[in-house]
This record gives C-alpha cells, structure tokens and sequence, in this order.
C-alpha cells in the first residue's frame, strides 16, 4: 500500500491537541508547524484522519515542498514532482488556493496559473497527450509558501471537516465545530463529568462533547472527495473505516450535558442540531440567562463563548454579562470554568485572574482562552 505524508491544518495555538489526536490514532508524526500537523500514513490513515480526526480543516496529501524564489523556480519545482502518482488521465486539477507568507512569490492569482501550467506540462509528458478533458474526479490542489518554502498538498477532504453536517441551524458568531473540539480537549473534561454552557447559542459545545462521549467519529456521516479516487484509495478501505468506527459508537451512555441561552430561538436551533447529530437524548437545552446559572453537582464545567461586543451597539451590555458569569462561578463550589473570547475586559469583569490564558485565533479573530480549573474530584475507592 502507498506511503504518504499528511497535512492537517488547525487553529493556530492548538497544535499540540491536533498531535495528540493523530498519535491516538496510532501515527507517526513527522513535523509540527505553525497551524499544521505533518504525519506518516497510507491509504486507510486517509479515511482514519477524515473519519476520525475532530479538530483539523481537512487532511490533505503532501505531494512536495521546495524552495522558490522566483516564478521560473516554482514553474520548474512544480513540474518535477511526481503528479502523475496522484492524478489520472480524465482528472480534474487545479490550484484551488494559495497562501505566501514572508515570501519573494505573494500574488496567489500568478501563484496558482503558473503551477496548474506545470502541472499540465508535466502531464503531458507523462501521458503522451497535449490535450486533457478534466471530466474525471476532483483533485484540487493547495499550496502554502512561508519564507520562500512552498509546500504542495492535495486535498482528500473537499467540503471542510467543522461541517459535520449537523448544523442545519446557526446563530450570529457561531463557534466552529473543529475549534469547540479542540477546546474541549484541553480541559480535562470527561463523560462522566458535568458540562455546561451558559451561551450556548446553536449548541456547538454541547453536541461536539455528546459526539465525544458517546465516541462517535466525527466524520462518520458525510462524504470525503477521496472516495472517488479509487486508483490511490480502494472503496473496500473507506468501507472498513466507516464501520469499525460505527461499532465503537455508544449512544446509550450516560451524560449530564447542558446548554442555557436568553434567545429563544438558539435554543431551538441547538435542539433541532442535536436531534441532527444524533445526540439530543444526551443533552439538555433550556432557555435560561446567565444571571440564573446554578447547579446542585460538584466538580462540574463551564466551557462557553459569550458575545464579544463586535458591534458598537453590543459592547455596552457586555460588562453586565460578564460580571453575572463570574459571579455564578463564584457560586459554584469545586466547578472549574473556561472561556474564549475576544473581550479584553473579561477576565476585570468576571472579577478573577484565569490560571492560563492561551491566544488562539478564531478565523482572523485573536482570541483568548481563560482556564479557571477546579480540584480535581476524589477518587473512588476500590470495592
């Protein structure tokens, strides 16, 4: 079976939890970049890491990286490398994006006409032809240049992996469903655990920790592009895959998820998501403010995203909304709480210092992370 390097972009700051992941998985990482994770696998780590794999974009293969620092460099750099491995005769190719950072080549527009003509170049060769129907299957193509390093891969994935197809309804500043994920792992929240969220505006949070304990792969319900590409990944693997990952999944487990919102209709639209999801037996929704937060457990979770203030009009609201947060905290004994959120003022109006505060970009969006953990709860005794 076919060696290949995989890249799995993710949020800048959360590359550790996308490494952890993909080790879980049992793969071998083999570099570790600013918002992407390089590993080792074969055809099935492409359906694993599709499949399985919660908190990256897509996966794609890499199919070279090189230095260039004019034109002429990246036409011939581009033509050499092995397209003929990955991209039949009827295919369909082209350079879908580009991104250059720091780098001498920064018009993606030139960036991408000049590598779709190596490519072609390089096929012609190849293939004996001058002429290409592009009337097969997709294989778009991505490319990354940092510091005159361009790195080529191409996307197994299509549709981005934070749709899992669940999120038929959203509300305004949605939190991704990839980024609530990777949230999630850094807590040291389990199943068995509490877990709350007092702005849970279309459920996001509380669906993605559901699909979590009840291990069901994230991936599981949709479709990949690389399903086509039967010449690289044969139908059987993906198969395989898909119902390994369906036996593993336990709905019948047992959860104390949470999710309040003031908005009437978020909690509508979280309801309707997680019936989508599958998962809406395991969570409880309930229009509710913050200033009502409350909870007779112990060693329970907060995890959430309040507003921001983006608009003008909002930012007056927000000090009152912060301060009600940190005053139920306050409240509950033993809970532990995190939040992100682009609020510069939160941490003044929650009235605490968080332990750590991590800078994570959401989008474009710088923001914060503010971890408040707990004790952790006693164990239990043997017998």
């Amino acid at each position: 079976m076919d060696r290949f390097e995989l890249i799995t972009p993710c949020h800048f700051g959360l590359e550790a939890v996308m490494k952890r992941e993909i080790t879980d998985l049992g793969y071998e990482i083999t570099e570790v970049e600013d918002g992407k994770v390089t590993f080792a696998g074969d055809a099935e780590a492409v359906c694993y890491a599709n499949i399985h794999l919660r908190t990256t974009e897509r996966v794609l293969i890499k199919v070279g990286a090189f230095e260039a620092k004019t034109f002429d460099e990246l036409f011939e750099q581009t033509k050499a490398l092995p397209w003929e491995r990955f991209i039949p005769p009827q295919g369909k190719f082209w350079v879908t994006k580009a991104n250059s950072v720091k780098s001498r080549l920064f018009s993606p527009s030139d960036i991408q006409r000049i590598m779709k003509k190596a490519i072609v170049e390089r096929l012609k060769e190849c293939y004996h032809t001058e002429w290409f129907p592009e009337d097969g299957e997709s294989y778009p193509i991505r490319v990354s240049i940092l510091k005159d390093t361009v790195t080529v891969g191409l996307d197994t994935t299509g549709t981005s992996l934070h749709k899992r197809g669940y999120r038929t309804n959203t509300v305004k500043a949605p939190i991704t469903e990839t980024l609530a994920s990777a949230l999630l792992m850094l807590t040291p929240w389990k199943a068995d655990r509490i877990l709350v969220d007092p702005f849970c505006g279309s459920g996001t949070f509380c669906i993605e920790a559901a699909m979590m304990a009840a291990n069901m792969a994230p991936g599981l319900n949709r479709s990949f592009l690389a399903e086509e590409w039967k010449h690289l990944i044969p139908e059987e693997i993906w198969e395989d895959v898909r119902e390994e990952a369906r036996s593993q999944v336990d709905t019948g487990v047992s959860t104390q998820i949470q999710g309040y919102d003031i908005d009437a209709e978020a909690v509508r639209f979280a309801r309707e998501n997680a019936r989508q999801a599958g998962v809406d037996h395991l969570i409880h929704f309930q229009q509710r403010p913050v200033s009502e937060l409350s909870h007779s457990g112990k060693y329970g979770f907060i995890l959430t995203n309040p507003p921001y203030g983006e608009r003008l009009e909002d930012q007056e609201t927000l000090p009152a909304i912060y301060q009600a947060l940190g005053e139920r905290f306050a409240q509950l004994d033993s809970w532990s709480m995190y939040v992100i959120t682009g609020y510069p003022d939160a941490e003044r109006y929650i009235g605490k210092t968080a332990a750590k505060n991590r800078k994570i970009y959401n989008g474009m969006l710088k923001t914060y992370f503010y971890q408040y953990p707990g004790p952790k709860p006693p164990r239990r005794k043997n017998g």
